[in-house]
Formats: structure tokens, C-alpha cells, sequence
């Protein structure tokens, strides 16, 4: 499986699913339209109460259609950033927990918002941030321990959002989920979310494919805003294997299956004259190096 692009690159493909879409319709169109994974919202129905009675269904469908998994944990209800210790202990349980889950049914990544919902007047930057750092690191050794890699997100307006991610990135060993929608919000346009990945492509390893019209969270079928994706797919290093996935709010298989094929055209479009390709070219890895 994997999509095959340019400079070597050889991606897996997937979408994120929405609340309200059956899994078990979410892995046939998935299989249906040449989807290489589908990102299971671990919420709602989805949540680990909730899946986990099921969770032996959903990997035999997974297995039926051949089809992989990764997840995404919930969010807005859980804050790992707490600045009470109490409450912050039982977030990180409560993901744990969700982390194992993800594991059963056969997850290679979790998707984390690195957030909180702290008061801010009452608790400095510093403080929340630290708090933030800390349950990132804890999560990503526990996820890594079971096979998971964490992948943790840029949220707009969040602590760690696209102009201060490097930070988080900076201060522990977990990889980087984009998301080019979150991007646009914090008022970067595509040269500036190249940038961004040309800074950190070697702790990117998830992409959520959030297509928008301006700086807003729109989550549109791809083509149907303005976000420059063959731009951004040639930012990538040469040889990335990472995963992209269509965050599309549609309940719609046909909206999916044009993203599919929008995606994988982008990535196989030939290097234009204009030299803003490869960005990304020839840059080492350094994950590895800083996880020894």
C-alpha cells in the first residue's frame, strides 16, 4: 500500500472520520475510493467506553478490507495541561486509556491536542506550558512502549500553536501532526506554512489535509478551498513516508473519494519551473538521533 510521489516519497493516504459516520461505513469507503487508512475520532461514539465493547468488529472489518488505522484522541473535554494536578493526572489516564485502545485495534498513530483549558489571567504562560510538555512526554514514552507513535497537533489560539510549536517539539522526542487549516488560522499563508515544514520535516510525520478558503478552520473536500498542496507536498523532504489525512467534514463518500484522488494527483505533479519544490530535499533525520 502507499501512494508513491515525487522525490521518492511514498506516503499512506487516509481521512479522519467524523462523529455520527458508522465505522464500519467508514472502512468500506475507505477500501472503496483507495484509501490506505482511515483516523478514528476516539470520541462520542468513538469514545473508548463506547468503542471498546466493539473493538474487536471494528479490527476484523479493518482486516476484511485491508485496511490500516490510526487515531484521534479526544479533545475539549480532556485537558492535559491542567494546571491541577488532579485534574491533569486524570487526563492523562483517561488518554492512556484511549491510547490502549488504539493499540488493540491495531492504531500506528494517535493524533494529540497538546492543550488546555486553564483560566489564563489566573495561571501564566510558563506554568501551563511546562504543565503541557510534561504530559506530551509521559503520553508519547507510554504510546511508543505499545506501538504507537503520537503525533501532536497545532491548535490555533492553543499554547502550542504553528509559531510556538517548536518549543514542544524542542523540548521532548514526539512528532508533529500539521494541519494546514490550524495553519491558515494563525495567519500563515502557504509559503508560510512551507516554511514551517521545511523548519521541522523531520518531526512531521502526520498531515492533516485541511483545506480552507482563509483563515479558518473549514475542513472543506480538497480542491475546494485555497490551500496550495502541491506546494506544501514538495516542501517535504525527499523519501518522506509519513501520512496524510483528508480532514474533510462530510459525511459524504463522494466528497472523500475526490479528496483521495486530489491528493494523490498533487503528490505525483511533476516539479514546476517556479524552484520552490523540495524544499525539504536532502535534510537528515535527526528524530532517530534525538531519541537515542
Amino acid at each position: 500500500m502507499g501512494t508513491r510521489g515525487t522525490g521518492g516519497m511514498n506516503v499512506d493516504i487516509g481521512f479522519v472520520t467524523q462523529l455520527g459516520l458508522d465505522h464500519r461505513e467508514a472502512v468500506a469507503t475507505a477500501a472503496d475510493h483507495g484509501y490506505d487508512y482511515v483516523e478514528v475520532m476516539l470520541d462520542g461514539a468513538g469514545a473508548r467506553n463506547s468503542l471498546a465493547p466493539r473493538r474487536d468488529g471494528l479490527r476484523e472489518t479493518l482486516a476484511e478490507h485491508g485496511v490500516g488505522c490510526t487515531v484521534h484522541l479526544p479533545f475539549g473535554s480532556i485537558d492535559p495541561g491542567s494546571p491541577f494536578d488532579a485534574v491533569r493526572s486524570g487526563a492523562v489516564a483517561e488518554l492512556e486509556a484511549h491510547v490502549d485502545l488504539a493499540a488493540d485495534i491495531g492504531a500506528t498513530k494517535a493524533t494529540l491536542h497538546p492543550t488546555t483549558d486553564a483560566w489564563a489571567p489566573a495561571h501564566d504562560d510558563e506554568t501551563v506550558g511546562d504543565a503541557i510538555v510534561d504530559s506530551v512526554a509521559h503520553l508519547d514514552a507510554y504510546a511508543a512502549d505499545r506501538g504507537v507513535e503520537i503525533v501532536a497537533e497545532n491548535i490555533p489560539r492553543g499554547r502550542f500553536d504553528t509559531n510556538r510549536i517548536d518549543e514542544l517539539l524542542d523540548r521532548t522526542d514526539v512528532s508533529m501532526c500539521l494541519d494546514t487549516g490550524h495553519a491558515r488560522v494563525d495567519g500563515r499563508d502557504d509559503g508560510g506554512i512551507a516554511a514551517l515544514i521545511d523548519e521541522h520535516a523531520d518531526q512531521i510525520t502526520h498531515v492533516h489535509c485541511n483545506d480552507v478558503r482563509g483563515p479558518d478552520d473549514e475542513h472543506l473536500p480538497i480542491g475546494a478551498g485555497f490551500v496550495d498542496f502541491e506546494r506544501l507536498f514538495r516542501a517535504l523532504p525527499d523519501g518522506w513516508t509519513g501520512t496524510l489525512s483528508a480532514e474533510v467534514f462530510t459525511h459524504d463518500a463522494a466528497y472523500l473519494g475526490h479528496s483521495r484522488d486530489r491528493i494523490g494527483e498533487l503528490l505525483a505533479a511533476p516539479p514546476d519551473a517556479a524552484g520552490d519544490d523540495g524544499a525539504g530535499a536532502g535534510r537528515p533525520d535527526r528524530r532517530d538521533e534525538r531519541r537515542r
